[in-house]
């Protein structure tokens, strides 16, 4: 199990926004979590990289089954408190919906700085350099994008190829994709599938954030949740997208009285 998600309450100002959250990953497994706008989807990828800006008011949140960080293990209680440098370090990622531009920063720098934190191995630059070479080549990409300013000028679709290029230099155990496939052309889209499809292996996880049910017509996950008003409210196989796409949200609203 890599993550395990238990009655997870969450608050923001003092307003409910997660209400009983219970969730598993296991290791090498895609779990999509769809829901319509205002479900509580993004929370949820954010209170799993430790946002402070959102309230755990109830449940837990286990990363690994033995973890140690700063020579402390992670129990149920401890993981509430860590800090999202300390997650990303333990091997956590999150593809966040809208990438933020830093000027003067280009992404190979980035990415040295990144990988440091992440390993707490210091590459020179050459060495940093063949290895973004040799992901970018593995991903089908321009080998020049990796001089460019982070996401500077990036339409949206170059925006989330540098997410799956830090996903793939990064190797994180667990990655959070939250709507990646928001704003995407159908081109773009495929690129984004394609870069996590070559990353999926028996040691990483992925919990992918979506709200309609294309990005999952590339991307075939193994376990789907539907989340509405804060709750995950059925389970199913990669069929349950096709339904939802098909069906709507109407009948589990009226199930759950939202």
């Amino acid at each position: 199990m890599i993550l395990k998600v238990s009655n997870l309450h969450v608050a923001v100002e003092g307003t409910p926004i997660l209400n009983g959250i219970d969730l598993q990953v296991e290791r090498g497994a895609i779990h999509a979590v769809m829901g319509p706008n205002g479900s509580g989807k993004s929370t949820l990828a954010s209170v799993l990289m430790g946002n402070p800006a959102y309230e755990i008011t109830d449940g837990s949140i286990l990363f690994k089954d033995k973890e140690l960080v700063e020579g402390d293990d992670w129990t149920d209680e401890q993981i509430a408190e860590v800090t999202p440098t300390e997650r990303g370090k333990s091997g956590m990622f999150l593809a966040f919906q809208y990438p933020e531009e830093i000027p003067g920063v280009t992404i190979v720098n980035f990415l040295r700085q990144a990988l440091s934190n992440r390993t707490g191995v210091e590459l020179t630059v050459l060495e940093l350099r063949l290895k973004v070479a040799d992901t970018m080549r593995d991903l089908g990409m321009d080998p020049s994008f990796a001089d460019r300013y982070l996401n500077e000028g990036f339409s949206g679709g170059e925006r989330k190829r540098n997410e799956v290029l830090q996903m793939a230099v990064l190797e994180p155990d667990l990655a959070i994709m939250d709507e990646t496939d928001s704003g995407l052309d159908i081109d773009a889209l495929r690129v984004v599938a394609d870069g996590v499809n070559r990353l999926r292996s028996p040691d990483r996880s992925f919990l992918v954030i979506t709200h309609y049910q294309r990005l999952l017509e590339y991307i075939t996950p193994d376990v789907v949740h539907i989340l509405l008003d804060g709750k995950i409210v059925e389970t199913g196989g990669p069929e349950l997208a096709a339904r939802v796409e098909g069906e709507g949200y109407d009948a589990y609203r009226a199930a759950v009285g939202a």
